[in-house]
């Protein structure tokens, strides 16, 4: 395999995958973890007899990455290698494309779906694979989906199961699991390994080989003084203040302080309250706020007029839709005062001051000759579309030839890119067509960037994994790790904490791997347990809890107005994701708006229009067109509370319901809208 040749530190921490064990591969970003799986891989498929072997990602871009950059190139000539996500027709065929293959490189979501779906054409079980490669395996944890699949391998395990896949982890950091001391990040590791049914190895004889290979950048503070006066925060934060005396029930003392994430978990919890308590006074103003609270957060991380202009387009699309006294107050606060704020976001006095250091960290890198790349870390995708505004505004950036697009994940919606959309960004930064990413969390782990010069976080407070990821994009020679932020600031108490946290991560893994193989594995298959167990009791709780009431029982009331719009009974279940509303009366409760574009197509349906409260104008989710046939209202039960025999409750998602909902019935559907269809 001259042209999948590996270094010597890849070689050591192959070594007992070889000898078919599971384990998994740790090695730092830009320490080539796929090309040592790639490796595996082959000796794999050369060795095994019937090999079948599946490569798992968390993210879809990565499907088409490693396919195209690591496995196809080096196995393609003598195997037959296939790559499956949710927007190739593939995955409607899985079960066939894996009989068909050696090596099937797809999301984990495809998999588990798989494995839960009975058409032959679709179903795989876990037995059918020899081997499974996890990549970015620290996210098999908790109710991701590397951790659902992962656990039904443990359990066919402790159920004396032979033939069950090899596993082969890679990671980056597995972190600590938030624990800050060595006990509790030992503790973190066996879960992990446990999750993985698998030991984990590292480069030891040829550490220094590895050190060479990927270097640290050079990290610095880009520090900054508070800003000296901030009359538009200041505004902001009156106005809040008259919305605290509206709501006149002394929640004001309640709340900690404006501008801070825990002012926003404060009024998060008050929203709710007021939904329980059927306070509209409450519950409307506590929404407010959170607007407010967002814009004193925006403009304490990009500039005054972003701020401004997030808060302008809250109201603009509030301005339609007021019902009560309420409505009247808080819409008429904001106009009020939308002259004096624009005007207040335009002096450049008062500007932020990490926008200055910000463009200095940049201008050091940048100039109109020269080659460098690098990436801008920020928080959101509404930061990341602030500060690409300001860069393309920006004539002094632009001198220095900073050409800069925004990288965020793929999803639905207006702030969302589509998959082609993050592919093309990224080829565009390979070729050196752009040459400034501002991304989220997206770039951090997984994508195949081009070494970078500059890594940028700004405005950042992230746990040590997505800060280790960060850092190994700047991996070209004398490349530059700075922090911009406020001195004295979260930011950076954050950055040094995750410093410490990296190192307690390398200790814990070292104690587990000093740990004798017996004393290991007990400890494994005791987590393994006990696991199994807690699952066994969560889902005798969850069945339990969904039948508590029956569907007759409850009341969807619109989480704005409070009004009653629709009855459990009305709400059928479709492929066991969606929930739609079958009964025909609903239509007069909500309006159709826009029609919803979704960066692929679905097998039985496609989306409609947005639907909203016909009173309150209220989002409340979509239409979809059923099997070219049936329109029917999509909804998302977090935009209602539901009135039950035991009170008004809440759901974020659909699992958290106390009634049992059956699924949609085609047939029925059809004979009860169009009677007498069945006999012509």
């Amino acid at each position: 395999m001259a042209d999948c040749g590996l270094y010597d530190y890849q070689e050591e921490v192959v070594q007992r995958a070889l000898q078919r064990e599971n384990i998994i591969i740790w090695l730092p970003t830009g320490g080539g973890k796929t090309r040592a799986a790639v490796y595996v891989v082959k000796r794999h498929l050369e060795t095994t007899p019937e090999a079948k072997v599946a490569v798992l990602v968390n993210k879809v871009h990565l499907v088409d990455q490693h396919y195209s950059k690591e496995f196809n190139p080096h196995l393609g000539r003598d195997y037959k290698v296939e790559s499956v996500s949710g927007d190739s027709d593939e995955k409607d065929f899985f079960g066939r494309v894996v009989k068909d293959s050696d090596l099937v490189i797809c999301t984990a979501q495809i998999l588990e779906n798989a494995l839960i779906n009975t058409e032959d054409d679709k179903h795989v079980e876990l037995t059918d694979f020899t081997l499974l490669v996890i990549d970015e395996c620290h996210h098999t944890h908790k109710e991701g989906v590397y951790n659902t699949i992962m656990h039904r391998y443990v359990e066919k395990k402790l159920k004396g199961e032979r033939n069950l896949p090899q596993v082969l982890g890679l990671t980056a950091s597995p972190g600590t699991g938030k624990a800050k001391n060595l006990e509790g990040a030992v503790k973190h590791v066996l879960q992990i390994c446990a999750n993985l049914d698998s030991a984990i190895v590292s480069a030891e004889t040829h550490a220094s080989e590895l050190k060479k290979k990927v270097p640290r950048p050079k990290k610095r503070f880009d520090i900054v003084d508070k800003r000296p006066k901030d009359p538009f925060g200041d505004h902001l934060k009156w106005m809040m203040e008259l919305i605290h005396d509206f709501m006149a029930l002394g929640t004001a003392s309640q709340l900690r302080e404006v501008g801070t994430q825990e002012y926003e978990a404060d009024v998060v919890l008050l929203e709710q309250r007021g939904v329980f308590e059927g306070n509209r006074i409450l519950a409307q103003c506590a929404l407010h706020l959170r607007r407010y609270n967002d814009a004193l957060l925006i403009n304490d991380t990009v500039r005054m007029v972003d701020a401004f202009r997030d808060l302008e387009s809250f109201y603009n699309s509030k301005s339609a839709s007021a019902i009560d006294g309420t409505d009247f107050f808080l819409q008429g606060l904001f106009e009020e005062n939308q002259t004096e704020l624009k005007s207040l976001s335009g002096n450049a006095l008062y500007e932020n001051p990490k926008m200055a250091k910000l463009q200095s960290t940049l201008l050091e890198q940048f100039g109109p000759k020269d080659t460098s790349k690098g990436i801008l870390f920020c928080k959101t995708r509404k930061s990341t579309n602030c500060l690409n505004d300001w860069v393309l505004n920006n004539q002094a950036l632009q001198r220095s030839g900073i050409k800069a697009a925004i990288l965020t994940g793929a999803g639905n919606g207006i702030n969302y890119m589509t998959q082609n959309e993050q592919k093309e960004t990224i080829q565009k930064f390979r070729r050196g067509t752009l040459n400034l990413l501002i991304a989220t969390s997206v770039a951090e782990e997984g994508l195949d960037i081009p070494e970078c010069n500059l890594v940028v976080r700004y405005g950042l407070l992230t746990n040590e994994i997505a800060q280790q990821q960060a850092s190994g994009r700047a991996r070209a020679t004398d490349s530059v790790y700075s922090v911009v932020a406020q001195a004295g600031g979260r930011e950076v108490r954050r950055e040094r904490t995750n410093e410490l946290l990296e190192e307690l991560t390398g200790r814990a893994i070292r104690q587990v791997q000093q740990m004798g193989e017996r004393e290991f594995r007990k400890k494994i298959t005791d987590i393994q347990t006990e696991d199994v167990l807690a699952s066994r009791l969560k889902d005798q709780l969850k069945v339990k809890k969904q039948s508590r009431y029956r569907a007759a029982e409850i009341q969807l009331v619109c989480r704005s107005c409070f009004k009653a719009v629709a009855c459990g009974s009305d709400i059928k279940l479709i492929d066991n994701t969606h929930y739609v509303n079958v009964n025909p009366g609903f239509e007069r409760h909500y309006k159709a708006g826009g029609k919803v574009h979704l960066d692929r197509h679905f097998e039985n349906w496609e989306p409609g229009r947005v639907i909203s409260c016909a009173t309150c104008s209220k989002e409340w989710g979509m239409e979809m067109k059923y099997k070219e046939v049936a329109l029917l209202p999509n909804l998302a039960i977090k935009n209602f509370a539901m009135e039950t025999p035991g009170g008004r409750v809440l759901g974020k998602k659909w699992k958290d319901i106390q009634f049992t909902i059956e699924d949609f019935n085609f047939t029925q559907y059809c004979e009860d809208k169009f009677p007498g269809l069945l006999s012509e």
